[in-house]
């Protein structure tokens, strides 16, 4: 019953023409896209975290490393749920003909990225190099 009114309300504003699907499935990949990336943040995240364990510590104390990768699986999930709450908006924007594109929210995700990449040179960068360890798993 609500499918039929959806296409009855479609067929109204004339929404059922090629270019509105094109639009639609244009949506679809970059929710698509967007969710690739969320993945692949939440993977290099638990890398970090893992790649403690193939370089043993010089320190006993945990380090920072499980921070940074607490943050880029944060950032992760905060992408899925952004992305998600756009491409529901971008469908309604366009079944409405309102689109506008979301220059902030690229703004800061670029930033939240460039941070975060900041922060893995930091890190890569600022750890002592030790020779004598090798590669060693637990």
């Amino acid at each position: 019953m609500k499918t039929e009114k959806r296409r009855e309300h479609l067929k109204t504003l004339n929404l059922t023409s090629s270019s509105r699907v094109r639009d639609h499935l244009a949506n679809e990949r970059t929710y698509l896209a967007w969710m690739r990336t969320a993945i692949s943040l939440m993977g290099f995240g638990v890398v970090i975290v893992r790649l403690r364990f193939f370089r043993p510590p010089i320190t006993t104390s945990p380090g920072n490393t499980w921070k940074l990768g607490t943050i880029f699986a944060i950032v992760g999930l905060l992408t899925v749920l952004f992305s998600s709450y756009h491409y529901f908006a971008v469908c309604r924007d366009i079944d409405n003909s309102s689109y506008e594109p979301p220059i902030r929210r690229v703004l800061v995700f670029s930033i939240i990225m460039m941070l975060l990449g900041a922060g893995i040179i930091y890190y890569v960068f600022t750890l002592p190099l030790n020779p004598i360890n090798t590669l060693t798993f637990e």
